[in-house]
């Protein structure tokens, strides 16, 4: 039964200012917080001491991507990981593709989707949750591993000259803006053409107009993508290379030996039942190109097949919480890192599975994993390339604590020939469909 007084009383606060003021020490720690912040404060120095930045396996890899403000960390680690392959094979080190080009179609594919499901669920209310959810997030620069792998089937890749950065690029929150507003705007006009009993002809006229003029806006805000174009480089021994009038799709196929179907996404999410296989419709926007899909299972079969590829010399994609226990300056990513429980003398942890289920730990940012130190067989540390430029970390590159890859490392993508006989069995079965508010979406 629910207590009568339902609001704190006068008397509640005398007792609270009363029970504060017991201890001096708690006045000192309440200086630090104040003047410091909470995270400057708990920082624990001892935990930095054992995380050098040597690594018994290193891949040799490149200068740092910088996303700079977008959100299109998935699609960097996505390039990232491939370019690393490139690098090696034709001796490039510093190469890197171009994320914009691949950003365009993103956005394309992203309002296609919108449209297409606007008109599934038109007969549902606007007060239905899925409808709600869908015109809520009409088209963002977030994605899956799985998105980054359909537009490269679909579309191909070019190198980072044939179509750089622009502004808009580089700080997407104007162009999202704009693009939310205009599909909002088609969606509420889709619905009252269903409503009114419109054809399915003149929906889909409507829908490929409302789609040339988002094309319109994002060749404003992009630039257009290249129908084809010249690959000229000189690698690492000054040797010169040029490829004339070559297409994105012929790139892709010529440069590249990677077929997106070998991999899969293991994930850890203990707040789903394990050793089953998940699916994520509202996020598959290429009706005919891989399906985001994860395979969840334990977190030492995503640390086991991490370090199989990494031995094999491929760099991992990998889902985390990077805004969890790390320093962004320092590029430290530990569990250990900062002692709030400790600061304030309260309990604060929370179990992966509780901070999946309450929203306190989402999967937040994609980077690649590049090297790992393994002590008498175990792994200790792990070394990150991440996508904010040379600024943070060691020129762009971060080290995790194998504590952190613990709790806060929700899936990686690797080969399925390094699952293991239980985790390949997971494949098998039949995808369960997630809600588009899962805590892995």
């Amino acid at each position: 039964m629910h207590a009568t007084n339902r609001d704190i009383s006068e008397s509640d606060l005398e007792e609270f200012q009363k029970e504060y003021g017991k201890s001096k020490i708690e006045r000192v720690v309440a200086r630090a917080v104040q003047k410091n912040g909470i995270a400057a404060t708990s920082e624990d120095y001892e935990a930095q001491k054992n995380l050098v930045r040597v690594f018994s396996l290193e891949l040799e890899t490149g200068k740092a991507s910088n996303q700079k403000n977008s959100g299109r960390c998935w699609l960097f680690a996505t390039l990232n990981t491939m370019r690393q392959q490139y690098a090696v094979k034709y001796k490039v080190k510093d190469f890197e593709l171009s994320e914009n080009y691949n950003s365009f179609y993103d956005r394309l594919e992203k309002a296609n989707h919108f449209y297409e499901s606007v008109i599934t669920t038109a007969s549902l209310p606007f007060s239905n949750r899925t409808v709600k959810n869908l015109f809520d997030f009409p088209d963002d620069d977030g994605g899956q591993w799985a998105n980054s792998a359909a537009l490269v089937e679909k579309y191909g890749v070019v190198p980072k000259a044939a179509m750089p950065e622009t502004f808009n690029s580089e700080k997407t929150s104007e162009v999202s803006e704009v693009l939310a507003r205009k599909l909002r705007k088609d969606g509420v006009s889709l619905r009252k053409l269903i409503a009114e009993g419109k054809t399915d002809k003149m929906l889909e006229t409507t829908k490929k107009g409302f789609l040339a003029e988002i094309y319109r806006i994002l060749v404003y805000a992009f630039g257009e993508p290249p129908v084809n174009f010249d690959f000229e480089y000189r690698n690492d021994d000054k040797q010169y290379f040029n490829d004339r009038n070559i297409t994105p799709k012929e790139f892709f196929e010529k440069y590249f030996e990677w077929d997106f179907a070998d991999y899969v996404c293991l994930s850890n999410a203990p707040d789903h039942k394990l050793n089953e296989l998940y699916e994520l419709p509202s996020q598959g926007y290429i009706h005919t190109g891989l399906q985001v899909t994860f395979a969840n299972t334990m977190i030492d079969s995503l640390k086991t097949a991490t370090i199989a590829q990494l031995k094999d010399g491929e760099a991992v994609w990998f889902g985390s919480d990077v805004g969890k226990d790390s320093n962004r300056k320092l590029g430290v990513l530990s569990a250990k890192l900062y002692k709030k429980s400790e600061l304030f003398d309260i309990d604060l942890n929370l179990s992966k599975s509780d901070r999946l289920r309450t929203g306190d730990g989402t999967v937040s940012h994609a980077m690649a994993i590049v090297g790992v130190d393994i002590v008498e067989g175990t792994p200790i540390k792990w070394k990150v390339e991440n996508s904010w430029g040379d600024k943070y970390g060691e020129k762009g590159y971060f080290i995790m604590s194998d504590d952190w890859f613990e709790q806060h490392v929700y899936e990686v993508i690797v080969k399925k020939q390094y699952l293991n006989e239980n985790d390949g069995k997971i494949l098998s079965k039949q995808a369960i469909k997630m809600d588009p508010w899962d805590s892995l979406a």
